[in-house]
């Protein structure tokens, strides 16, 4: 079967190493890698049979990483962190490359293979970082923010790069020709953002008009490989010109749905990729090496930690901030892969330096999750040994907090809350660690402090010894319980509303100590159930029956303890039997100008009156001579035939 038996060979061998990395909750490329070491041709058993053509075949993945890379670009994404990740990660590379330049000429290597050394470890690993951000529900923080924006401006350094380094690595070329390649360059990108931007949008505007998803993933595939094997034509990259592809279709209206059209693809072919940097690595090698391996990653992983550790306070980010920078962004990116590729194809380095950088990449990501988890316990004893550091604080009032209400979490749930709180003029602060829900937060004036609710430095902020309630809105109960804890040990009396994902969080709340625990989806749930019935017309009080079993067996620990929660549980349940309806008076009706007394309503239908609306304003429970108009909207409380009687009265201009 030739390569085709080959690629069933690496497909399967791919599967079994993303399982075994997913079960180890380790990036999926570690599996593919490691799939690769295996299948490849040190190792023995079931090999490839001919890896350059796979070779061949992967570099159509690394063509469509780039082109998905150009698709998910975005400018706004760079503007809350523009200043540290359009300045600092300049700074960042530069001095990178001179670290692992010395460090290659301390090693022994030619100044050529130093340079390509210090460009390879310059860069970090979008994926794993990425990776590691959501296991730990990070995405979105401050932190998180500063390492993407920093990291998008990596990934486009490797466009400069595999076009510098090449022509630097042939001495025969000298500037001459690199000075040629950065005005191929400049001509290309000129050409696609003047016209590619007018007319690849064009037609895919075109082609989406036949609805036809085969033809629009068709037509985007083709976009993206054309182009770059058009730059490689053109004596540029092929990476590159996919790469300016996607730049330019971002922009479009196409953008969002060409790049995940695009994604499983460049999956798959990403797969293939990832699987040849396995085959070229060799376990003997790994084996005779291990100790310059492992020595080379502490070394380069903590001056690249300390370089994002310093530049994060440089730009002025302080609090967890700088450690969690650094110890996210040290390992060695799997863009190093596609450059040591280059430089392998190229003859810039030789086969030995190739599988150190490798073996120097792979163990960095793996250790990436492991260091991560460390910023926390980290941050803590750095705050033992110096000065709290101030928090950020928006819309703070001049008296401080007393009686307040703290509110953990301001998502929309806060935000709602906040909302109903500010219109009641009840004194609130809301704790909330994702910078961009801050900044929601503090553009909506609400009061708010930047930080994790579930450190007691943070609580002590918040005043909570002073507060009458806490609300948690986070659905994650290790999170709630872990609040919870610290809450109780500054005021145990303290009373505590939590949401809840489930009866079992439900009940693990209520041990943990919270006074009540509300669960959004059942009450939605609930009311769905309650509509539906309704329209069904299944009795009001066997609803109302059903609901209130449902809401006391979940919520039984509250009603129990609490006697007045138990009445206004009652009171709830009168107001849903009591079913109102709104009737507009309208011209002619025999109402108007006459007052409910004189109209005999409760009299001559049963049903009571409870409040009018009258040019936007309403009259509750209006009195006896209250006069009718016409455009009167009118609530009556009664069972359907009594308020059935009031309509037929309110239209009949014969009844009075």
């Amino acid at each position: 079967m030739g390569v085709a038996a080959d690629i069933v060979i690496i497909m399967v061998a791919a599967l079994i190493g993303a399982l075994i990395a997913q079960r180890l909750r380790q990036p999926l490329i570690l599996g593919y890698i490691f799939a690769g070491i295996i299948v490849g041709p040190y190792v023995g058993g079931i090999t490839v049979g001919d890896i350059h053509e796979i070779e061949l075949l992967a570099e159509i993945g690394v063509a469509l990483l780039l082109f998905a890379l150009g698709l998910e670009f975005s400018i706004s994404e760079l503007k809350p962190v523009r200043n540290i990740a359009l300045i600092g990660t300049p700074i960042q590379i530069i001095l990178s490359i001179g670290f692992g330049f010395c460090l290659g000429k301390y090693l022994g290597w030619s100044s050529m293979s130093s340079l390509w050394l210090g460009a390879l470890i310059s860069l970090s690993s979008t994926m794993v970082t990425l990776k590691t951000l959501m296991s730990r529900g990070f995405v979105g923080t401050l932190s998180s923010r500063v390492m993407i924006g920093m990291l998008i401006i990596q990934d486009l350094a490797v466009i400069p790069m595999m076009i510098i380094l090449p022509q630097l690595s042939n001495p025969k070329t000298g500037l001459s020709l690199l000075a040629i390649a950065v005005i191929k360059s400049a001509i290309f990108l000129g050409l696609m953002f003047f016209l590619g931007a007018k007319l690849l949008p064009r037609l895919l505007e075109h082609v989406a008009r036949w609805n036809s998803r085969e033809l629009f993933i068709l037509c985007i595939t083709a976009i993206g490989l054309g182009i770059g094997y058009a730059t490689y034509l053109f004596g540029l990259s092929f990476a590159f010109g996919a790469f300016v592809a996607g730049m330019v279709l971002s922009e479009s209206d196409y953008g969002y749905q060409a790049l995940s059209d695009i994604i499983p693809l460049r999956d798959i072919f990403g797969l293939l990729f990832f699987t040849t940097v396995g085959m070229l690595l060799d376990p003997v090698f790994l084996i005779h090496n291990w100790g310059k391996i492992l020595s080379l990653v502490l070394i380069i992983g903590i001056f690249k930690g300390i370089i994002f550790y310093l530049l994060s306070i440089l730009f002025r980010y302080t609090n967890i901030i700088p450690i969690a920078v650094g110890l996210g962004l040290f390992q060695v990116g799997e863009f190093s892969f596609v450059l040591a590729r280059l430089g392998l194809k190229t003859n810039a380095i030789d086969a030995s330096m190739y599988s150190l950088i490798l073996a120097i990449s792979v163990l960095s990501m793996v250790l990436t999750p492991f260091a991560s988890a460390m910023a926390t316990p980290l941050y803590k004893f750095k705050k033992r040994l110096f000065e709290y550091e101030p928090f950020q604080m928006e819309n703070i009032p001049p008296s401080g907090f007393k009686d307040h209400v703290i509110i953990a979490g301001g998502g929309r749930v806060g935000q709602h809350i906040a909302h109903v709180l500010t219109r009641l003029n009840l004194p609130f602060v809301i704790i909330e660690l994702n910078h961009q829900r801050m900044i929601e937060c503090k553009n909506a004036k609400y009061p708010v402090i930047y930080g994790d609710m579930s450190q007691p430095t943070v609580l002590r902020v918040s005043k909570i010894e002073s507060a009458r309630l806490l609300l948690i809105t986070t659905p994650s109960v290790i999170t709630a319980q872990s609040i919870v804890k610290q809450a109780h040990r500054i005021k145990p009396k303290l009373h505590i509303i939590a949401r809840a994902d489930g009866v079992e969080q439900t009940q693990a709340l209520y041990e943990s100590g919270v006074y009540m625990a509300v669960l959004p989806e059942m009450e939605a749930g609930l009311e769905i159930a309650r509509q539906a019935l309704v329209h069904l017309e299944i009795p009001v009080n066997v609803i109302q029956q059903y609901t209130d079993s449902v809401r006391q067996r979940l919520y039984a620990p509250i009603y129990k303890s609490n006697y007045d929660q138990q009445i206004l549980a009652k009171l709830d349940n009168i107001k849903n039997i009591l079913e109102i309806s709104w009737v507009t008076l309208p011209h002619g009706s025999p109402l108007v100008d006459r007052s409910i007394k004189d109209a005999a309503v409760r009299t001559g239908t049963g049903a009571s009156i409870v409040a009018v609306i009258r040019d936007n304003s309403i009259q509750p429970n209006p009195k006896a001579d209250y006069i009718f108009q016409e455009g009167d909207m009118v609530a009556v409380v009664g069972n359907q035939q009594e308020r059935n009687a009031f309509k037929e009265l309110s239209e009949n201009q014969h009844k009075l």
